[in-house]
């Protein structure tokens, strides 16, 4: 994947192409699409696809299910919000989960949220221009490559990346096992009882502000407790027979 952007990115971004019209920034996406994620051309990258009497630049479906948008601006063009709402509304319209915008040297990826009203996420951001940081845009697109998207790499990332919400970590941090937990070790290091509501406010504040510095807790390890066993025999002699 690096080596392919590296490849992507001296062909058309370090040189005669960054005024490319939307037409030719299309031209380019296509290459994108299909040299840099694995997708096929005509079968599975569909260019003017119709949504509601307008037209999606491309969709990208594999066996018949459709995957995510793409839509694309000219490359000297800013992305805004209003590109953005443009997108979200193509996918929504059609059920897609996913939408990428992009003008060939930003991309933005995006996941649709299907509640009321709909709404969504932005799972990256990146500028294909920016040399330094090709590696970790390299570890990002490789979620939208045909290999991963085919053995559910989307859904995983989806999952993963719901589960670490700070919204939804948050859930558990006020369970019974943890708030006990807190309990008692702030017993043993503070030499003081606290009540759950005690615990629970002083978590909630944790989850309200933001702090910076954290440092974890260090446990002290407990020393090991050896029983020597000696043989009445050579008892005094200083000799261990064995140690448990």
């Amino acid at each position: 994947m690096l080596v392919l952007l590296k490849r992507f990115r001296k062909k058309y971004l370090t040189g005669k192409y960054f005024e490319l019209d939307e037409s030719a920034t299309r031209l380019m996406i296509n290459e994108f699409l299909s040299d840099i994620l694995g997708f096929a051309s005509l079968d599975e990258i569909k260019t003017e696809y119709m949504i509601r009497g307008t037209y999606a630049d491309y969709i990208i479906q594999v066996r018949g299910k459709r995957y995510f948008i793409v839509e694309v601006k000219a490359m000297p063009i800013e992305l805004s919000a209003k590109h953005l709402r443009q997108a979200v509304n193509y996918a929504a319209n059609e059920g897609i989960e996913w939408a990428l915008l992009t003008n060939g040297r930003q991309y933005d990826f995006y996941r649709i949220v299907f509640d009321k009203p709909i709404s969504y996420r932005q799972f990256f951001s990146f500028d294909l221009s920016d040399e330094s940081k090709l590696k970790a845009t390299a570890e990002h697109l490789q979620y939208l490559t045909k290999m991963l998207i085919m053995a559910r790499g989307l859904d995983n990332l989806w999952r993963k990346v719901s589960a670490l919400d700070p919204v939804n970590l948050s859930k558990f941090l006020y369970a019974k096992p943890v708030i006990n937990y807190l309990r008692r070790e702030l017993r043993k290091a503070y030499k003081n009882n606290f009540s759950k509501d005690d615990i629970c406010a002083a978590v909630c504040r944790i989850v309200a502000e933001e702090v910076e510095s954290i440092k974890p807790v260090r446990h002290r390890k407990r020393r090991r407790r050896v029983r020597y066993e000696t043989n009445p025999e050579i008892a005094g002699t200083g000799v261990v027979v064995s140690a448990k």
